[in-house]
């Protein structure tokens, strides 16, 4: 119950019965931030299901999704530890470089490509 002879504020015992603390700002600076877009979990899996899709079906398209979504996955930063983010980015490098050689080598001396 609510008693002003002990100057707590009515917010305050609210939110020490929900598991907070009774003292200060229930919200700490690292969680204010808005969370419009994906996370970097979620883009890590989706470069690394495009980077595999695309050793199968358009390399060409794939790859760079890949790489760009696995860039996105760690921040824009190259020295993040998310697996998923670094393993789509190499896979989808290695996509787009076989996408752009493999046609160029299938085609042989005097077949009429180059």
């Amino acid at each position: 119950m609510y008693k002003p002879e002990f100057g707590y504020r009515k917010w305050e015992l609210m939110m020490a019965g929900f598991g907070g603390t009774s003292r200060g700002n229930p919200r700490s600076r690292g969680r204010t931030r808005s969370r419009t877009g994906p996370d970097g979990a979620t883009l890590g899996i989706v470069g690394l299901v495009c980077a595999i899709a695309g050793f199968f079906v358009l390399g060409i398209v794939l790859g760079p999704v890949a790489v760009f979504c696995g860039w996105l996955a760690m921040g824009r930063r190259w020295n993040s530890g998310s697996v998923p983010a670094v393993v789509a980015v190499v896979l989808g490098a290695i996509d787009t470089v076989l996408a752009i050689v493999w046609p160029a080598g299938a085609a042989g001396p005097g077949t009429g490509l180059l």
